[in-house]
């Protein structure tokens, strides 16, 4: 097919990208700086200026296309209005559609997230879990949930919400501060780590992903994507220490302290336009469970992860490894 595919210069972008590619159709690429993706250029894909806020530049970018994939987003940022998150990951979402229509786009796969849940109550949740966002990026995401399912009704264009949960491998920086952290001795524990943590491996969330664009009873629908295994924190922390050959960190400090000390960095930091040096929401890592069911996604797309997580944890650090951060 020709698939569009915006966001292609972040993580989980450019690996669909490449993974399209790899697998036959034509990719072109929606970046707002086109010289941040030479790499996807040299692999011979077609990259092409645009921007979420700019539904012209959609409108030129779907142009020939048969499938839309919506990877970008605005992830948490200090010192970001409210109004930017939403401009992004809530109204951009319909600019999509409204693109995709206009160039008469068969189908839009977006790409939003577990956290509009929130924390599970009652684990794993499946789509069907009550719907609980627990800040400004959660929220503007559901937002753009609901905003793209109006425009697609109103534009008759399919839409398929894929919900992937901890995406993590090969050129993701987010998730440094846990893996690479614990490869370097360095990662302090909050509470006791027995909540757990659904983690995807970047391949099994690419291959989801395709498989929303492609199963022609997908269209209209919401799927989680995640991994086969659901482990504790505290065993990806093991499991990261045995394949890194360190021992697991043993520094571990209550929660509660810690939560006020980011409470009180926000405060001072917050109204200065300054980045806190503490966070509340890297204390609520520590203490939100997030175990997701991904039988729809089996069920009615065939979607497998095979990537077991002792493999991903390994083939990220290796990465690590070659850009000397570990």
């Amino acid at each position: 097919m020709n698939a569009l595919v915006t966001g292609g210069t972040g993580f989980t972008g450019g690996h669909l990208a490449r993974w399209l590619h790899a697998r036959g159709d034509t990719v072109r690429v929606v970046a707002r700086d086109p010289a941040r993706a030479a790499d996807l250029t040299a692999l011979g894909l077609e990259v092409v200026q645009g921007d979420l806020t700019d539904p012209a530049s959609l409108r030129r970018a779907a142009k020939d296309m048969h499938v839309v994939y919506n990877i970008a987003a605005l992830y948490r940022r200090a010192g970001l209005p409210a109004a930017a998150y939403r401009a992004v990951n809530a109204v951009g979402v319909a600019s999509v559609i409204e693109a995709a229509a206009a160039e008469r786009v068969r189908r839009v796969v977006h790409c939003s997230t577990v956290g509009v849940h929130g924390h599970i109550d009652g684990p794993p949740a499946n789509e069907d879990a009550p719907l609980k966002p627990g800040d400004v990026y959660q929220e503007t995401k559901l937002e753009g949930e609901r905003l793209g399912r109006e425009a697609a009704q109103r534009l008759n264009v399919e839409l398929v919400i894929a919900r992937p949960s901890g995406i993590y491998g090969a050129g993701d920086r987010r998730l440094f501060k846990l893996f690479g952290k614990v490869a370097q001795r360095r990662f302090v524990l909050l509470g006791n780590g027995l909540i757990s943590y659904h983690l995807t491996h970047v391949e099994d969330v690419c291959e989801g992903l395709r498989l929303c664009a492609t199963v022609p009873a997908a269209a209209g629908r919401t799927y989680i994507i995640a991994g086969a295994e659901i482990p504790t924190l505290r065993r990806v922390i093991e499991l990261t220490a045995e394949i890194a050959n360190v021992p697991p960190g043993r520094l571990r400090l209550p929660v509660w302290p810690v939560w006020l000390a980011g409470a009180a960095c926000e405060a001072v930091c917050t109204p200065l336009g300054l980045s806190p040096p503490l966070y509340r929401r890297r204390v609520d890592f520590f203490t939100k469970s997030r175990a997701f069911d991904i039988s729809r996604a089996r069920r009615e797309l065939a979607f497998e992860p095979l990537v077991q997580l002792r493999d991903g944890i390994a083939r990220t650090l290796e990465w690590y490894r070659e850009q000397r951060w570990i």
